[in-house]
């Protein structure tokens, strides 16, 4: 027969309906398991936000540039994206194809080919530094540039975009091509502010050199890549035709 412990005689008192009761204990590969499903959903969830997203921010950044070309060419009355490569020259569909380079053609109201825009993109201080500039096959120059993008420290970086006399560099830079038509004659080069003395050079802001050189060396290497495709189809281009 069993004896319950007699509280006078200093036993525990059990009351006959109470019950102990061991708590459950998750398990490392239930806890495992659990975050593993909790991952996987959440990053289900960020990848459809970003691809339902990127429509929007692909359009929203066509907009920023067509903008940017209408202000290096107001009087455009229709602008038209090509891609450049070793083929020739294409309408742009998509993201450009390996070794293509996108750009857009500014034309007026007679059809006449008014200006060629790319971008370039390098850099900075702060971030990467992407401007819009405007190409003149004419006088194989840039004839000016607009910040697509930039997070350069304000009042110092982002001089760029309001210092005069370096905005000036812009009007008439010289981007020739060599003979063989392969890369520039001279490459575009940003130097000491007040040292510049050719046509190619630009004459960074004093104070704001690093975000000087990344507009300079964005728009260097751009016009490197784009400039021996584009030449072949100068003429086709101001036709409005693709090759």
């Amino acid at each position: 027969m069993t004896t319950r412990p007699d509280p006078a005689q200093g036993g525990e008192s059990v009351h006959p309906a109470v019950a102990l009761v061991q708590p459950d204990v998750t398990s490392g590969g239930r806890l495992i398991r659990t975050l593993g499903v909790v991952t996987a959903v959440c990053g289900v969830l960020i990848v459809a936000a970003w691809q339902f997203t990127l429509p929007a921010i692909a359009a929203n950044k066509k907009i920023v540039l067509e903008r940017s070309v209408k202000a290096l060419a107001p009087a455009a009355t229709h602008i038209e994206e090509y891609d450049a490569s070793a083929g020739g020259l294409k309408k742009a569909a998509g993201d450009p194809a390996a070794g293509a380079v996108r750009f857009y053609a500014a034309y007026g109201s007679d059809g006449g080919l008014l200006a060629i825009a790319a971008e370039g993109a390098s850099r900075g201080y702060a971030d990467v530094v992407r401007v819009l500039y405007g190409y003149r096959p004419e006088c194989e120059c840039i004839f000016g540039f607009k910040v697509v993008q930039m997070k350069e420290t304000p009042g110092i970086g982002d001089k760029v975009t309001t210092d005069t006399a370096f905005v000036a560099n812009f009007e008439h830079l010289s981007v020739k091509l060599a003979p063989d038509m392969k890369a520039l004659f001279n490459a575009v080069k940003t130097v000491k502010h007040g040292t510049k003395k050719n046509p190619w050079e630009i004459d960074a802001i004093a104070g704001a050199t690093i975000t000087s050189k990344a507009v300079g060396r964005g728009i260097n290497e751009s016009v490197q890549k784009l400039l021996p495709l584009l030449a072949p189809h100068i003429e086709d281009l101001k036709q409005g035709n693709e090759k």
